[in-house]
């Protein structure tokens, strides 16, 4: 007998550094001049964990992703970020787990806005980016290496029989 796959709708939320402080951090673009030589001093930006490699900042362009996740990941070794310039979309984030697989009930759904990146910390669940647009233009900073050794999937389809739509509460049609 074939399971059936369920679908679950997720809420997407307002992005602030309050609401994704337990995932990451946000980052902004600050007036020039704010920085003090000091991470802690760095208003709008971030300190992140690459010491387990070699880091590797490359642009990619995305085409239509639509807004239903089936798969999640996570890296254990370094922190990633990504943001994309003028255009918004969204993500979906899980709070760290010993197993090997996300808490559904801990989903969060996030529109992020296309003049920002975000910080995803180390062993947050994350799946994106998601967006309607043709395609979009995105900046990723992680290690070299993070899809070949520290990049572990979890697929709610084969493991959950469910499927996640991103629901946009009237915000943009994106």
């Amino acid at each position: 007998m074939e399971s059936q796959i369920l679908s679950k709708k997720l809420p997407a939320e307002l992005l602030t550094l309050e609401s994704f402080r337990p995932y990451g951090e946000l980052i902004t673009a600050q007036d020039q001049g704010t920085y003090n030589g000091r991470p802690s001093d760095r208003s709008g930006g971030v300190v992140l964990n690459l010491e387990n490699g070699t880091p590797f900042f490359w642009g990619m362009r995305l085409k239509k992703t639509g807004r239903n996740v089936d798969k999640i990941f996570r890296h254990l070794e370094c922190n990633q970020c990504i943001g994309s310039i003028q255009k918004d979309w969204f993500i979906v984030v899980a709070p760290p787990t010993e197993v090997e697989r996300p808490e559904i009930e801990k989903l969060t759904a996030f529109r992020i806005p296309g003049n920002c990146f975000i910080k995803i910390g180390m062993g947050v669940w994350h799946a994106g980016p998601f967006f309607n647009y043709d395609f979009v233009d995105f900046y990723n900073l992680e290690l070299a290496d993070t899809g070949d050794r520290d990049h572990f999937t979890h697929n709610f389809i084969e493991k959950d029989c469910l499927t996640i739509e991103i629901v946009d509460l009237g915000m943009n049609t994106n």
